[in-house]
């Protein structure tokens, strides 16, 4: 996801150097969606697995 956001924000840039200032705000726009969004995901992931004992088990 977070691969996504990098890729997002490349195309941004390379509109906003050649002009296509619309293009560029939406892809900003959207990059940032997508990385607040996988955030989010990360942040409830860590949590569920702290709440299955995933803190502090060992193999």
């Amino acid at each position: 996801m977070l691969s996504l956001v990098v890729t997002l924000l490349i195309i941004a840039l390379i509109a906003a150097v050649l002009g296509f200032g619309g293009i560029a705000g939406a892809a900003v726009g959207i990059a940032k969606i997508v990385f607040f969004v996988a955030i989010v995901l990360f942040l409830i992931s860590l949590i569920a697995g702290g709440m299955r004992g995933g803190f502090g088990r060992r193999l």
